[in-house]
């Protein structure tokens, strides 16, 4: 009989839990690739639909922005707080919008000088 570390058994049962979670993770990987070949699945969305979809939502913000705005100095509407969060959302999103407008204008500046 042989008498084996406590550190040691910790281990070996780590690298075994470590070993399931790869199987579950392989398997679970598969079943996902064997699901992306369904024909039931929808077509994804083209670049240009989600762009414009985000400038949409981006648009619905700022008027919400608004007229939260209005509907304060009107006197209907006392909360601050859920004032504050919406300016914040709407600014956030102008911001982010702006800014991958201009990573998109510097990459097709990139690309317009590339020579072929």
């Amino acid at each position: 009989m042989a008498i084996t570390p406590v550190a040691m058994r910790a281990y070996s049962n780590a690298m075994d839990m470590a070993a399931l979670q790869r199987r579950q993770q392989r398997t679970a990987t598969a079943k996902v690739a064997t699901a992306d070949l369904s024909v039931d699945k929808p077509v994804a969305k083209d670049f240009g639909s989600m762009v414009s979809d985000s400038i949409k939502k981006v648009n619905d913000m700022e008027t919400d922005k608004k007229t939260s705005i209005q509907a304060f100095a009107s006197g209907e509407e006392q909360n601050v707080h859920e004032l504050m969060i919406t300016l914040q959302k709407a600014g956030l999103a102008m911001s982010m919008t702006s800014a991958v407008r201009n990573k998109v204008m510097e990459a097709y500046k990139e690309v317009m000088h590339l020579q072929f």
